[in-house]
C-alpha cells in the first residue's frame, strides 16, 4: 500500500483533506516538513494553489525514476491534477483515486495516457515483466507515442499479453517471428519473450522478459562454484533470458549445495522449489538415468524437479550434462501460445451476467462451443469476426471433444461456455479427463450460478445471523443415484436454506422427502428460467411445492428453493444489536 502524504495549505482545505486521509489512509503533515519526510513517502497530496505546490517540489525533485508521485487539489477538491512521476511515480493513477473519490474529472497531461496508448514505461513492473531496451527509453516512448510503425513479437501468453492484444492501437503490427522485423517496414520492436532475440542494429528493440521459465538443476555433491559460469552458457547458448527464470528446482538433499545458494542469490527474483526423492520418481521423464536413481532414489532430478515446478509442462531444453551438473528448463503450458480451452461459466443466463473475464475470453475465441439447450445465443454474439460458434446441443460428448481437439491442434483458442457456474452440476467432468488424457492446455473462468441468482431474484438473504448459516446444493434423486448419505430426507434435517436443481421433474419425491424434516409450512420457491426474459417465480409453502409446479408446467431449468429465509426480515434487527455496531457506528456518528 502506498504510504500518502496530505499537505493541507488552508482552512479551506479541511473537508476535502479529510476525505482523502480516509480514502488513501494518508498523513496529514505541514507543509514545513515536506523536504525532511520526501524519501519517506511514496506520494504527496497538495491541497492548495499548483504554485504553492510547485515551487515547495522544485527544489527536491532528481529523477522521474526517484521521485515520489506528487498531485495537486485545488482547495474545494474540483480539480485533480498530475504533476510530477505520472507513469513511473504512479501520479497518474493516484491522479484518478482522487478525483473518483472526490467526483471530478483527473487531468492528465500525459500524452499516452491521454492517446490511449499503452505506458511502456510502467508495463513491465505491472506485469512483473523484466525491461530491457537497445536504446534509451526515451526515444522508444517517442516513436510509439508519435504512433511509428511497430512491430509486436508475442512468444508467450499472460495477463498482460492479452491485454496487449486486445487494446492494440492501429500503428502496431503483431508479428509470428523475429524474422518479419525487416528494418524499414518498422521503426521500433516491441518483444514479450524469455528467450534472447538479435535485431537488426537499425531497429531500437524494447523487450519485456516474463518469468516463466523452471530450470531444474542435478548437481554432484558439493559441485564447485565455476559450474555457475558453464550454466549460465548453457542458458545462454539456447537462447534463455537469464532474467526469465521463475524457479531453481532440484532435489531436496541439495538444497545446502553452494552452487544452489548461488544461484539463489544471482537470480534473486526466483524461488527455489525442492522435491523429494520420490515426488521426483513419479515424473515421466524423456531421458532417465540409473546411475541417479542408485545414488539418490529416483532416476531424474533436473527433468523432473523442472516439469514438477511448470506443472508438467513441457520441456523446452531436456537435460544437458555438464561434468558436476545437469539441467533442464520447462515451462508451464498456460503461458504458451498454444492451443488452449477456456471452460466459462455463462452465468444463470442474462448476458450481462457473464463474468467481465469470461466476455473477454469469449471475444477473443477462435471456438465458441456453448450448451445450447441451456445457454442464451446472445451470450455469443461479442464473438470477433471469424470465430465458429457451434451449440452442443444435439452433439454427443465424443464430437463435442473432437471438435475441440481439432481446433486446439491448430493452436486455436476454444472456449466451452456453459450454464450457471461449470464446477456445480456441471457436465466438465468428462471432458477434463479427455484433455487430460490428450495432453491439452485447459482453465476454468467461473460464472455466477442460478442459486446466487435465485437468493437476488427472491431478494432474500440465504444466511440469517443465528436462525441459518449454512446453504446447501443438492439435487433429488432421479435417473442419477444419489450417494446414501446425501438423501434429501438427510440433509433436511439441519432445516438450512436448500437449493435444488434438477429436480422438477420429480418434485413429488423431492417433497415428500423434505416433509420428513422441515415443517410442512416451511416457505418454498419454484424459480424458473431465473434472470431470463420469460423469468417466473412462484412462492408458497412446502406443503403445495409439487401442486406449484405441476399446476404451472415447469420444467428441468427450475430452481427449488426451501427455507425460512426466504422472504424473512425477521432477522435484520439483529445486525443493529451490540455485536454489529461497527456496521453503523458510521452513520450514527453522522
Amino acid at each position: 500500500m502506498q504510504k500518502v502524504a496530505i499537505i493541507q495549505i488552508s482552512e479551506e482545505g479541511a473537508r476535502v483533506a479529510d476525505v482523502l486521509r480516509q480514502e488513501l489512509n494518508g498523513v496529514l503533515i505541514q507543509r514545513s516538513d515536506v523536504a525532511g519526510e520526501w524519501s519517506r513517502f511514496d506520494a504527496f497530496i497538495f491541497i492548495g494553489a499548483m504554485g504553492i505546490c510547485v515551487r515547495t517540489i522544485a527544489p527536491l525533485m532528481t529523477d522521474k525514476h526517484d521521485d515520489p508521485a506528487v498531485v495537486c487539489v485545488d482547495t474545494f477538491g474540483r480539480h485533480v491534477i498530475s504533476v510530477l512521476s505520472g507513469h513511473v511515480g504512479g501520479a497518474n493513477e493516484l491522479t484518478k483515486h482522487v478525483a473518483s473519490a472526490l467526483g471530478v474529472e483527473p487531468v492528465i497531461t500525459t500524452q499516452s495516457d491521454n492517446a490511449g496508448l499503452w505506458a511502456l514505461d510502467t508495463m513491465g513492473a505491472a506485469n512483473h515483466w523484466h525491461t530491457s531496451t537497445t536504446t534509451d527509453f526515451n526515444t522508444i516512448i517517442a516513436k510509439f507515442v508519435n504512433r511509428e510503425p511497430t512491430a509486436l513479437l508475442l512468444d508467450m501468453r499472460d495477463r498482460g499479453t492479452e491485454l496487449m492484444e486486445r487494446t492494440k492501437p492501429s500503428h502496431v503490427t503483431i508479428v509470428s517471428s523475429v524474422d518479419a522485423i525487416v528494418e524499414g517496414d518498422y521503426h521500433l520492436a516491441i518483444i514479450v519473450s524469455p528467450f534472447v532475440y538479435h535485431l537488426p542494429d537499425g531497429i531500437p528493440t524494447l523487450q519485456f522478459v516474463p518469468r516463466v521459465l523452471d530450470m531444474g538443476i542435478g548437481l554432484a555433491h558439493k559441485a564447485p562454484l565455476s559450474v555457475m559460469e558453464e550454466i549460465r552458457e548453457q542458458l545462454l547458448a539456447h537462447h534463455f533470458h537469464l532474467n526469465a527464470i521463475r524457479s531453481i528446482c532440484t532435489i531436496d538433499i541439495k538444497a545446502e549445495e553452494p552452487v544452489v545458494k548461488q544461484l539463489q542469490e544471482e537470480l534473486c527474483f526466483s524461488e527455489l522449489s525442492l522435491y523429494t526423492a520420490d515426488e521426483l520418481s513419479k515424473v515421466e521423464v524423456p531421458t532417465p538415468s540409473t546411475t541417479v536413481a542408485k545414488h539418490v532414489g529416483t532416476p531424474s532430478v533436473c527433468e523432473a524437479s523442472a516439469l514438477l515446478a511448470s506443472n508438467l509442462g513441457k520441456l523446452l531444453l531436456p537435460k544437458v550434462k555438464g561434468k558436476d551438473y545437469t539441467i533442464a528448463v520447462a515451462v508451464d503450458r498456460q503461458f504458451l501460445r498454444e492451443g488452449h480451452i477456456e471452460i466459462v461459466g455463462a452465468g444463470p443466463g442474462d448476458p450481462d451476467l457473464i463474468s467481465v473475464r469470461g466476455r473477454r475470453m469469449l471475444e477473443r475465441a477462435d471456438l465458441i462451443l456453448y450448451a445450447g439447450s441451456l445457454v442464451p445465443r446472445e451470450l455469443t454474439m461479442c464473438h470477433k469476426e471469424g470465430a465458429v460458434v457451434r451449440s452442443s446441443a444435439s452433439m454427443a460428448l465424443e464430437e463435442q471433444c473432437e471438435l475441440m481437439k481439432e481446433f486446439y491442434d491448430k493452436g486455436k483458442y476454444i472456449v466451452r461456455l456453459h450454464t450457471g457456474d461449470p464446477c456445480i452440476f456441471g457436465a466438465i467432468q468428462e471432458q477434463m479427463a479427455f484433455f487430460d488424457r490428450h495432453g491439452m492446455n485447459y482453465h476454468i473462468t467461473p460464472g455466477i450460478s442460478s442459486f446466487l441468482a435465485a437468493a437476488a431474484e427472491l431478494r432474500s438473504q440465504f444466511t440469517i445471523p443465528e436462525r441459518t448459516q449454512t446453504i446447501i446444493l443438492t439435487r433429488g434423486e432421479g435417473r442419477t443415484p444419489m450417494p446414501e448419505k446425501e438423501k434429501l430426507h438427510l440433509l433436511a434435517r439441519s432445516q438450512s436454506t436448500m437449493c435444488i436443481f434438477l429436480s422438477a421433474a420429480i418434485v413429488d419425491d423431492v417433497q415428500r422427502e423434505l416433509l420428513q424434516e422441515y415443517p410442512e409450512d416451511t416457505p418454498v420457491a419454484a424459480c424458473y428460467h431465473l434472470t431470463w426474459p420469460d423469468q417466473r417465480i412462484y412462492r408458497g409453502k412446502l406443503k403445495d411445492l409439487a401442486t406449484i409446479v405441476h399446476d404451472n408446467h415447469l420444467t428441468l431449468t427450475t430452481m427449488l428453493v426451501v427455507g425460512e429465509s426466504i422472504d424473512n426480515r425477521k432477522g435484520l434487527s439483529e445486525l443493529y444489536s451490540s455485536h454489529f455496531t461497527h456496521l453503523f457506528r458510521k452513520a450514527k456518528d453522522e
